[in-house]
């Protein structure tokens, strides 16, 4: 009887590479951790939409990411929008421990989200 040990092992090797971009970085979305504090995740916000450059003109009334209008919502969107932006000069999905990277796209209805190589 084999074990099925060295399936799963070869199951995630391929996982993982599939998920890799051809310079070595994971493909996905940065967005608001859920356990972050909307107190936090304001400051964060704040900082993205100001000196960090994100483009958080999506996230105004009227615009197609203003609904759901939560602080974690717009805070994700321009969590992304920075990080899509700047990942290849560099940048992280920290924002003071207040984001992660999901492979699960966040888009939703008019709403989506850059996801660029």
């Amino acid at each position: 009887m084999s074990s099925p040990l060295p399936r799963n092992l070869l199951a995630l090797l391929l996982l993982t590479l599939t998920l890799q971009t051809s310079d070595g970085q994971f493909e996905g979305w940065c967005i608001a951790d859920e356990q972050t504090p909307d107190d936090e995740l304001v400051k964060a916000l704040d900082w993205a939409c100001g000196i960090g450059g994100a483009d958080c003109s999506k996230i105004q009334v009227n615009k197609a990411c203003y609904l759901p209008n939560t602080i974690r919502d717009h805070a994700s969107y321009a969590f992304n929008n920075y990080y899509q932006k700047f990942k290849n000069k560099g940048a992280t999905c920290y924002f003071n421990s207040a984001a992660m990277i999901t492979d699960l796209d966040p888009s939703h209805n008019s709403c989506k989200f850059e996801h660029l190589l």
